[in-house]
């Protein structure tokens, strides 16, 4: 079994530096100096098959329109599950395993979950998909919706009522930022490579009213196209991560695969560090 690394060292170390005025660098140092230490200890430890058959909860629940929702639960430390990890088009849920396994280890337990909106991602079907084809349900991208407020409805309930901080992926992205910007059990969102992708919506007026935190990141070719999406918001709200490589579409940014990866990861620690 894995073993967390411990946040005590972490802890001392940022209480020690903020209260003696150290340079935001060192406490960013810090931060990444754990998540190097998981890493190490995540490529000496089990198979990814071995952690996601048997440290992962695999959970069911329903949407809003009673079709079943399936959910992987990453909870390697005690403490309320707050991140809802919602994935992108023709990928599903166990997409996330990796980012997961380091959430949970930082401290960070998370949900991730298959909208019906999806496919077939390393020959696994993504379940919902198939329960919503089966039954003639549509499962365009926007109706993907009812998923993800009931995933938030549930964790909500199920961390004691505390506020949960959203996560997206290309479509589901931006479905968060729609979905989160007036719901008080979210309490901020983080989209990576958020776009025009919905139907009948345009994205980027509905987020002008948005007063939350929001974290918005894409490749580098995207850049331009995420800061016309964000170009209303209140810049206090954002924290938007402009990749120096060229990074990937969607949360894949964070996959150790993804040239620049540790600079997405760094940005988005940050963020839920303040937010979290």
């Amino acid at each position: 079994m894995i073993k967390a690394i411990p946040l005590l060292i972490l802890s001392i170390y940022l209480l020690v530096s903020c209260g003696n005025g150290q340079p935001k660098e060192e406490t960013d140092e810090a931060l990444m100096g754990e998540f190097d230490s998981i890493m190490i200890a995540q490529e000496k430890g089990p198979s990814i098959k071995y952690f996601y058959e048997n440290m992962v909860k695999h959970i069911t629940f329903p949407s809003k329109d009673s079709l079943t929702i399936y959910a992987d639960i990453y909870e390697t430390k005690e403490g309320p599950v707050k991140l809802l990890l919602c994935q992108q088009a023709g990928l599903i849920k166990c997409a996330y395993i990796n980012t997961g396994m380091v959430l949970s280890h930082l401290g960070h337990n998370s949900m991730a979950i298959d909208p019906r909106s999806g496919g077939v991602a390393k020959n696994i079907q993504n379940s919902m998909s198939q329960d919503a084809y089966e039954l003639g349900l549509s499962t365009d991208y926007i109706d993907a919706r009812p998923d993800i407020e009931a995933a938030i409805d549930y964790l909500y309930e199920i961390n004691g009522g505390v506020p949960i901080i959203l996560v997206g992926s290309s479509y589901s992205a931006s479905l968060s930022l729609i979905v989160g910007k007036d719901n008080p059990k979210v309490k901020a969102i983080a989209a990576f490579s958020p776009g025009e992708y919905l139907e009948g919506i345009e994205v980027y007026k509905e987020l002008d009213s948005i007063q939350k935190p929001i974290f918005v990141t894409s490749s580098k070719l995207e850049i331009s196209q995420t800061s016309q999406l964000i170009q209303n918001v209140d810049s206090a709200f954002v924290t938007h991560f402009k990749p120096n490589t060229e990074g990937v579409h969607g949360a894949r940014a964070l996959w150790k695969e993804t040239e620049g990866h540790k600079e997405y990861w760094k940005a988005f620690l940050l963020f839920l560090k303040n937010n979290g």
